[in-house]
């Protein structure tokens, strides 16, 4: 499962993925992505929640990219990632590498107290 939600108060995307995640589940959710991103303002926030994943397809890899590009035009600042298995990690740091033209800042934590913190929440 992928839900994205946005918090226009606090100027924050957030993406969780759950379960067992393939790329049909990916470009599912790109237009609901793409139009909560449009709804924030530039410098915005994105939580990306992996706490409840359990494996993700590597076939998601050029939907994720897209999803980076998609965030990445739209003005984002920072990224927070909650990954509390690194082994769950299916290579978001080369991706970024690609798909971040405008650099923004990345952090890469275990849990969402330290997100939060991160966040500013």
């Amino acid at each position: 499962m992928v839900l994205v939600t946005a918090n226009k108060a606090k100027n924050l995307l957030h993406l969780i993925y759950s379960g067992r995640v393939g790329p049909e589940e990916l470009a599912r959710n790109e237009p609901d992505l793409q139009a909560l991103a449009a709804e924030l303002t530039p410098g915005f926030r994105v939580l990306v929640d992996l706490s409840n994943l359990d494996s993700m397809d590597l076939d998601c890899l050029k939907g994720l990219g897209r999803l980076m590009e998609m965030v990445d035009k739209s003005g984002v600042g920072l990224i927070v990632r909650v990954i509390p298995d690194p082994s769950k990690d299916i290579g978001f740091n080369i991706l970024t590498i690609f798909h971040y033209q405008h650099h923004p800042r990345i952090a890469t934590v275990k849990s969402m107290a330290e997100a939060g913190k991160r966040l500013g929440l």
